[in-house]
């Protein structure tokens, strides 16, 4: 059975070793990358025929030819009503509280008058196309499907174009039920950094994209990380991480297995409790050993408890907050009595679960909010994905006569000052009517 390390906040050597402990090198090795840049190369090349040979490669499923890698909307519909009632129940009931809190998030256009008459504002509109990466490996994941989709949608994408791998040609139909329930577009068998090309440059059968989300393995990261600027992506997400602070008062069995619950994802992932209590820290190493034989997949979540996994003391729960601030984690359990006093303290995290009785799984499938989160300290600037990711903001600009001048004025000074005189000509060619420009040309 693992036995968690353990740091305390009052040892001299506590934030070097947090440090260490929280480290993480990135997404892809030179190796991994290189194969990558190849990948993408050939698809960029080849088109449709480098994705028959790799998704043949890789995945094991051969086509006749590309279009045999489109799952049809009959098929999407099919696995909608194959699933079992419940399955299709708990699908929609997740997806009606992901839309309803997405909508929140919506951005609206607006603008404003000067006194002068000038009009300043910002349009917004919503992206084009969408790409969604699904995995296929270890575990299928309907619910990214929802959390990517559904925000996308309610942005007012009008395209969303899903990949998944098959391999073997197997496919998950609760994947392809959410993506019915979620409003999906098109739908294609391809996994992998090809699939990633394929939807960044386009091919003959899959169209571009102008961003792509979702999750992958290391492959798909690093291809996500290579055509980033020739599309927008998401993030690069690192290992699924979990961070409890509890006063000692809550279940240990409860925390016991919120802590399983992310190191089940992977043997990389992050669960981490703190406590001021240290005999606290003790009952939850021993609800660790005796509920971890009867999960599972128990060799995963000791591989995850033994790598990285740590219980920290600390002096109370304001010193608390403070490593939190450092770690900046991806899910940050407040398993307190007053969690809504801790809140003004905590400044980076991906999403915060308040009090006892709510558990990190339930915003991973239906509470609402995005599951898609800033892993790897990255919570320090970057926030959850949600609407306004899938909407860009463009400036509006309206001068009146009036404004032309004053601003014309101002606008001309500053360039002058650079040295850009037809920046400075420009500016007061409307000046009263381009009577002073007239007059700065003589």
């Amino acid at each position: 059975m693992p036995i968690l390390q353990r740091l305390n906040t009052a040892a001299a050597d506590f934030w070097p070793r947090l440090e260490a402990l929280t480290a993480w090198e990135g997404v892809a090795d030179e190796a991994v990358t290189a194969i990558v840049c190849e990948i993408l190369t050939q698809i960029r090349r080849r088109g449709d025929d480098a994705l028959l040979e790799y998704t043949s490669r890789f995945d094991r499923l051969d086509a006749a030819c590309a279009a045999d890698l489109t799952i049809p909307a009959a098929r999407l519909q099919q696995a909608l009503a194959a699933i079992a009632t419940e399955q299709r129940t708990a699908l929609e009931t997740a997806a009606a509280r992901i839309r309803a809190y997405a909508e929140r998030q919506k951005l609206e256009s607006w603008r404003f008058s000067e006194a002068d008459g000038t009009v300043l504002g910002q349009q917004v509109t919503p992206l084009d196309r969408v790409g969604l990466y699904v995995p296929g490996g270890k575990a299928a994941y309907p619910s990214s499907v929802l959390m990517n989709a559904i925000p996308a949608k309610v942005a007012g994408v009008p395209e969303i174009v899903m990949v998944a791998p098959a391999p073997g040609g197997e496919f998950n139909d609760l994947v392809l039920a959410a993506a019915a329930v979620a409003g999906v577009d098109q739908v294609f068998s391809i996994g992998g950094a090809q699939a990633v090309a394929a939807l960044a440059y386009g091919t003959a059968t899959v169209p571009r994209v102008d961003k792509i989300v979702g999750p992958g393995n290391i492959y798909v990261a690093a291809a996500k990380r290579q055509v980033f600027g020739t599309v927008g992506i998401d993030m690069i997400a690192g290992p699924s991480e979990i961070l409890v602070v509890c006063d000692g008062l809550t279940d240990p069995d409860w925390i016991a297995m919120d802590l399983f619950s992310q190191a089940e994802h992977d043997e990389d992932a992050q669960p981490i409790l703190m406590s001021p209590d240290a005999a606290f820290l003790e009952r939850v190493q021993d609800a660790i050993t005796r509920l971890l034989p009867d999960m599972t997949r128990r060799d995963i979540i000791a591989a995850s408890l033994t790598r990285r996994a740590a219980l920290i003391q600390v002096r109370d729960l304001v010193e608390a907050a403070q490593v939190v601030n450092f770690i900046a984690p991806e899910h940050l359990e407040l398993s307190v009595e007053r969690p809504e006093d801790l809140l003004p303290l905590i400044r980076h995290a991906g999403a915060i679960f308040m009090g006892r009785y709510t558990a990190e799984a339930l915003g991973d499938y239906c509470a609402g909010p995005n599951h898609v989160l800033p892993t790897s300290r990255t919570a320090r600037f970057s926030s959850p994905l949600g609407v306004y990711d899938f909407q860009k903001r463009t400036s509006l600009i309206h001068c009146s006569a009036a404004g032309a001048t004053t601003l014309g004025y101002t606008a001309a000074m500053l360039a002058r000052g650079e040295g850009l005189t037809a920046h400075a000509l420009s500016a007061e060619s409307r000046q009263a009517g381009g009577e002073l420009f007239n007059l700065a040309r003589t």
